[in-house]
């Protein structure tokens, strides 16, 4: 069987056209956020509206739950779409919504956002004071149910102590290595040096505030960064988080950098004057343009069986041995 392509971070303004364009590049999953800074209810409705969009295109996606998903979308033609949180908002400050969570079919939660939360620290706090209590514990029932940690947004020191305090391996499902480029939300050799050494995944990040030269990157840029991670990190924990967010208007891009908690706006690593979505590089788009990533990763010498471990055989396989309770 020909290994999918899995993208492990996307939040499209979703439709009908976006799922065609999934489809068109052959899209075999996807991880989509279904809660940035909503309650457990307001994320219950977020739900509703993908079982509505799973009701008007049963032709195009289905719900994504294990590894098999995957199989079965790529076997009819589909896309499978896995469901996750950018922050722990909806569980609240109760352990037992992390079981009914994942019984409502999540399957990553990220630790905190980019502020401080409950559970552990966030990349834009000036100190970094670890996993809490709650987050020891939020991570133990976690690792019991099978719902997947991810450290994509927290700070340097909770994310280590997240990797090692995990009975089971975690993910950065949306950023780079700090090495190619600075950007505060990417990750440090440590952290990628840790996270893979434990079996944890790390998706490469196509948001141009992640790029070096941000949305004048090159393939050949990004591709050679690829290539040297695989030299550092071995070829099997890598993957890609595109964290591609088509058709979202600016208004959104405030909104998740802003939540509920402050009155100002806080731009993030772009600079004031550009306080929206950025431009994506021109050799990635949208989801129509993936092809152009399996010839780049050729191009700087990848073989066919690394580039398809790569571009969805290494995230299938963390599906399959992560996703529920240990077997």
């Amino acid at each position: 069987m020909v290994i999918p392509l899995i993208d492990d971070l996307q939040y499209c303004n979703w439709s009908t056209e976006i799922f065609r364009q999934l489809r068109k590049s052959n899209v075999t999953a996807i991880h989509t956020t279904v809660a940035y800074h909503e309650s457990f209810r307001e994320m219950v409705s977020n739900l509703g509206a993908w079982n509505c969009w799973f009701e008007q295109n049963p032709d195009l996606i289905i719900k994504g739950l294990t590894g098999n998903d995957v199989r079965l979308a790529q076997k009819q033609n589909k896309t499978a779409v896995f469901f996750g949180f950018q922050n722990p908002s909806p569980i609240e400050d109760d352990l037992r919504l992390i079981e009914i969570c994942f019984q409502l079919g999540i399957r990553f939660m990220q630790l905190t956002y980019n502020n401080q939360s409950l559970l552990a620290t966030g990349v834009y706090e000036s100190s970094d004071t670890g996993l809490t209590r709650f987050g020891q514990q939020a991570i133990l029932e976690m690792n019991r149910v099978g719902l997947v940690i991810d450290m994509s947004h927290s700070a340097e020191r909770s994310t280590l102590e997240a990797i090692d305090f995990s009975t089971r391996p975690i993910v950065i499902s949306h950023a780079n290595p700090v090495w190619w480029h600075p950007a505060r939300r990417n990750k440090s050799d440590n952290v990628l040096r840790a996270l893979t050494a434990n079996e944890g995944m790390i998706g490469f990040s196509l948001y141009p505030h992640h790029l070096r030269d941000g949305s004048n990157c090159s393939l050949e840029s990004f591709c050679e960064m690829i290539a040297e991670a695989a030299s550092r990190y071995g070829i099997n924990q890598l993957g890609l988080g595109s964290d591609l967010c088509t058709g979202q208007p600016d208004q959104v891009v405030e909104w998740m950098r802003v939540g509920r908690w402050s009155k100002t706006i806080d731009y993030g690593e772009g600079s004031k004057s550009q306080p929206g979505f950025p431009t994506m590089p021109q050799w990635f788009r949208d989801n129509r343009d993936w092809e152009n990533i399996k010839q780049g990763l050729q191009h700087v010498g990848f073989n066919t069986n690394e580039i398809t471990m790569i571009m969805g055989g290494n995230w299938l396989k963390f599906y399959d041995d992560n996703f529920g309770s240990v077997k």
